[in-house]
């Protein structure tokens, strides 16, 4: 999957569409999803044009990897989803389910989540 610098999470970043923000700093930017499957659902982007996980793990710097992850736990207490549990889920690729070409990490949580995948 190659990156599309017109793909709706570089438009939010770019402030050509708004979101509901949860978290911003240098590197990371995290709104709230606009389809949530969980009370608490937020996106998790790193603000470089990263198409994947493999993508971002193999060209970004040493203080974005350590920005998206220090971000992820802040924004997990934040809305205090330390306290009973989450999940962060990564899709990567088509067979992964990656439907926009931006890397973005799922944080879902606030109720009970049950199985990840079926039996």
């Amino acid at each position: 999957m190659a990156y599309d610098s017109n793909n709706i999470f570089a438009k939010i970043l770019r402030n050509e569409i708004p979101c509901k923000k949860a978290y911003e700093d240098n590197h990371v930017l995290a709104f709230h999803d606009i389809a949530p499957k969980a009370p608490v659902h937020i996106l998790v982007l790193p603000k470089g044009a990263y198409t994947d996980m493999d993508d971002f793990s193999q060209r970004a710097s040493i203080e974005e990897i350590a920005a998206l992850f220090r971000a992820l736990g802040q924004i997990a207490r934040d809305h205090k989803l330390d306290q009973g549990g989450y999940r962060v889920i990564v899709n990567c690729g088509l067979n992964g389910g990656q439907e926009v070409p931006h890397l973005h990490l799922h944080l879902v949580g606030g109720a009970r989540l049950g199985r990840m995948i079926g039996p």
